[in-house]
């Protein structure tokens, strides 16, 4: 488990990166059909790494991680980059699903860190429960993702 330091870092980062969406220039709340994007690459960087959309902050060195736990070693890059690799090694149904169910394990420890910051500190539930719903929301659209690209 990650120490109080990074969480606090990854959570500055996060609000950080929410706020900068709060004029409205980023991805909304509502659904988006996978296909009206040019590649499958870009609509799950949308989705899945743009906090605002997904509920959690993923770094980096998360991506690594995800990467590692799905079986492919990975340098540090920008992060765009290193997802645009990530989802390289993807491109097959079996290699997805190894690397949505990373995703889905590291979103659902982030999500535990949540609930532990509600329980500990309920007043801070109405900035970590909507964080929790978008993760949750993300993580029901991982079936979808291999249907439509894979199936």
């Amino acid at each position: 488990m990650r120490d109080m330091e990074t969480l606090r870092k990854e959570f500055e980062n996060f609000t950080l990166n929410e706020d900068a969406c709060a004029d409205g220039t980023c991805s909304s709340d509502e659904e988006v059909e996978l296909k009206d994007y040019p590649s499958y690459t870009e609509v799950l960087y949308a989705k899945l790494v743009a906090p605002y959309v997904s509920g959690v902050y993923i770094s980096r060195w998360d991506i690594k991680d995800i990467a590692l736990v799905a079986g492919e070693s990975m340098a540090i890059h920008p992060r765009k980059r290193m997802f645009e690799l990530l989802m390289k090694y993807a491109a097959d149904k079996e290699n997805m699903e190894l690397v949505l169910d990373a995703l889905e394990q590291h979103m659902e420890d982030k999500i535990l860190i949540y609930e532990e910051l509600i329980s500990d500190f309920p007043a801070s539930a109405e900035i970590f429960q909507p964080k929790i719903d978008k993760a949750r929301k993300t993580i029901k659209l991982f079936p979808q993702i291999i249907k439509e690209y894979f199936d």
